[in-house]
């Protein structure tokens, strides 16, 4: 199956340089590269321009304004022509060979929606906790989950045009649409590795205290989403997010309507 992937930039030039590095580290993997990057002020344009070249590279868009990830992927995906479409940050390490498995899982399933690579450490998945969300389909497994993270995934292109363009800053309720459709979304399993940086428990991570927090914020997307502002809340966040994918139900319906006010309720009386 063919795969097109678009990679976003936008400032932090040594977390690019590394994220791409693991995106092209494997010189076997077959896909289609597009590389947008949001008007960097840092070189990262200059060396987009000069020093990365990669027969897989199909296009280097350099945009002149921060248009934001949404619509850079709409633009990519929207004119792309391959069976499979991926995204992919700038922050993220990915596990070289990542795209074969996750499109035989594709080609072999045919509700499949979005896979993802998984976006925390080994020592953060607990088996008990998650068990009862590792479904079987076939020759594969998938830890189900109604969204992903918005990195290292993919989604089947004619999947994508029956839902068209992502309205949302981020991709979760794209992902949860689908999941109430039947889609069965969530992260290979046994697990395919992914290494954000800007995990607190990267040793590459920039995020080490409060001012860095700061400073970061405004070329991180999840750090500005989530309202971010010191690294206690980091930190939190990163704990609540683990817990959702592991412990929460796999079925989209929980996480709308007045299933979703429950479990709101049910957290703040019972703090959990």
């Amino acid at each position: 199956m063919s795969i097109d992937l678009v990679f976003i930039t936008y400032n932090r030039l040594d977390y690019t340089k590394k994220s791409l590095a693991s995106v092209l580290a494997d010189p076997t993997e077959k896909f289609n590269l597009y590389i947008w990057d949001n008007a960097s002020e840092d070189g990262t344009q200059e060396y987009l321009k000069n020093e990365v070249s990669d027969p897989r590279i199909q296009d280097i868009m350099l945009s002149k304004e921060n248009v934001g990830q949404v619509a850079a992927v709409n633009k990519i995906w929207g004119n792309s022509k391959a069976d499979l479409l991926g995204k992919l940050d700038n922050d993220c390490l990915v596990t070289p060979g990542w795209t074969r498995t996750l499109a035989r899982a594709h080609e072999d399933i045919e509700q499949l929606g979005v896979i993802a690579c998984w976006h925390f450490f080994k020592d953060d998945f607990d088996y008990e906790l998650a068990k009862h969300k590792i479904q079987t389909f076939g020759n594969h497994q998938i830890l189900r989950h109604p969204w992903t993270c918005g990195t290292g995934l993919l989604i089947k292109r004619d999947t994508y045009e029956k839902f068209g363009p992502i309205k949302d800053k981020a991709t979760t309720s794209y992902w949860l649409e689908m999941a109430m459709s039947g889609y069965i979304n969530g992260f290979y399993y046994p697990l395919i590795y992914q290494e954000h940086m800007d995990d607190t428990m990267s040793e590459h991570s920039k995020l080490t205290d409060d001012k860095a927090i700061q400073e970061m914020r405004p070329a991180t997307f999840s750090l500005k989403y989530h309202d971010v502002n010191n690294l206690q809340q980091r930190v939190a966040l990163r704990e609540k997010c683990i817990n959702n994918l592991l412990a929460d139900p796999w079925q989209a319906k929980y996480y709308v309507g007045w299933r979703k006010k429950l479990r709101r309720i049910k957290q703040i009386v019972f703090g959990k």
